[in-house]
């Protein structure tokens, strides 16, 4: 497996870890009182997102991407469907 579809994958566990966090996990916290399951899924979100962020970089120098194209690879990792809206828009031109 090379390091653009890695990024591509950690792409994808990154969005959904985000969307599980921000739709399923903060709810059942604040309405619910249910914290225990937003750090479970907030630990394996942040160790994706670190993930994601390195592999960007990695990718980025491998296929020498411009500084522009590179940080909004990283910028897509803080918006919900950023990293898929990436997967479309950025990573698949070079595949």
């Amino acid at each position: 497996m090379n390091n653009l579809k890695i990024l591509s994958f950690l792409g994808f566990l990154e969005g959904v870890s985000y969307l599980i966090l921000l739709g399923i996990c903060m709810p059942l916290k604040y309405i619910y009182e249910m914290p225990e399951f937003t750090s479970i899924v907030g630990m394996a979100h942040g160790i994706l997102f670190i993930a994601y962020c390195a592999w960007v970089l990695i990718v980025g120098s491998e296929f020498k991407w411009s500084q522009k194209l590179t940080a909004w690879a990283l910028v897509a990792s803080i918006l919900p469907f950023g990293t898929f809206v990436a997967d479309k828009k950025i990573f698949k031109q070079f595949a």
